[in-house]
């Protein structure tokens, strides 16, 4: 499809996009013209396999924007894990559908070749941010980032002005992008929404298609750690180092969940958080492999549970309120067994 042929833009949604395209230079072109109308644009890129999470994405798009352009391509220069690549999700035909369910105007679906012509040879030329991408997600896949951040570019300098919406699910993805479209100085309005959950408090991500239905029942201890972690700072927890363990110990209780991290960070630079002040924007992050899929989750915990259900097992969990004068604590409680029908009283 050529711009010259592109289809007059409807008023209203119509269930489908006006277009797809394939060529970079068609979709640019596109919505060059769309701009040129006096008309604003919504950007919403995606790695496919569309779940209510990203419609959420494009539905918001469409609320505030008159145009809405989805891009569905798997990044290669994001995956370390050649196997990891291989097995993602793609499901071009029904993403399209779902794309224009939720309001999507325009989809771009490029052939790798099309966005790196010299592929599989290294790209000559890549964007690294230091420092909020050296830690974490970023200390866990090395690399990561960077291909994040070269594609993300890339779709930015091809879209043009917009404004661009990312799920605050990927919270450390979220802050990458901004910090890099501001030191860029692209056109781009970055807009964080709120995470898409189950009912059981799991995070919506491609990646949960690869659970078994048991793996799946034990993802939810992902979303019951960091609500537990919220619920201890509304408490009056104030030391990282507590909030941290009785996450982990969440996780300790579902042998089918390993963790790689759970962590309190500043809701800004993302680095450790030292103390848990009232003043400072503060983000839980955790990440755990559940069977051989590995799964990212994180909590704003003035949000508090954010309508996480909790844990569904006889140990609860709570942190001692803060008291200067001793030593925070975290235990885990359990129903205390009655005596033995026949051990004697004290006298």
């Amino acid at each position: 499809m050529t711009a010259a042929t592109v289809p007059d833009l409807p008023d209203e949604p119509t269930g489908r996009p006006a277009a797809v395209f394939t060529l970079l230079s068609e979709y640019a072109s596109a919505l060059d013209n769309v701009r040129a109308g006096g008309r604003t644009v919504g950007f919403v890129p995606t790695m496919g396999a569309l779940h209510a999470g990203h419609q959420a994405l494009v539905a918001r798009a469409a609320s505030e924007c008159d145009v809405v352009a989805v891009s569905i391509f798997v990044n290669p220069l994001q995956f370390g894990d050649p196997d990891d690549l291989e097995r993602y999700p793609r499901y071009p035909d029904a993403d399209v559908m779902a794309a224009g369910d939720a309001g999507a105007t325009f989809v771009l679906m490029p052939e790798v070749a099309e966005m790196y012509p010299a592929f599989p040879a290294p790209v000559p030329t890549a964007v690294t941010v230091s420092g909020l991408a050296d830690r974490w997600e970023g200390a866990a896949r090395p690399g990561h980032f960077s291909g994040v951040a070269t594609v993300v570019a890339k779709l930015f300098a091809i879209t043009g002005r917009c404004r661009a919406y990312f799920g605050e699910k990927d919270y450390q993805q979220l802050a990458v992008v901004r910090r890099m479209a501001n030191d860029l100085s692209f056109p781009v309005e970055v807009v964080g929404c709120p995470t898409v959950r189950d009912d059981d408090g799991l995070a919506l991500s491609s990646r949960n298609v690869r659970l078994s239905p048991d793996e799946r029942r034990a993802a939810a201890v992902i979303p019951q750690a960091l609500a537990a972690g919220a619920r201890a700072i509304t408490e009056g927890e104030y030391r990282p180092s507590m909030v941290e363990a009785l996450m982990s110990q969440v996780i300790a209780e579902e042998p089918a969940v390993e963790l790689d991290y759970a962590v309190v960070v500043d809701g800004n630079d993302l680095t450790p958080a030292i103390a848990l002040r009232p003043d400072r924007p503060l983000r839980l992050l955790l990440a755990a492999r559940v069977g051989g899929v590995r799964l990212i989750d994180n909590l704003d915990p003035a949000a508090g549970s954010n309508g996480i259900p909790a844990p569904q097992r006889s140990v609860s969990y709570a942190a001692t309120p803060i008291n200067p004068t001793q030593p925070v604590m975290v235990h885990r409680s359990r129903p205390v067994p009655a005596p033995a029908a026949d051990q004697k009283k004290e006298k």
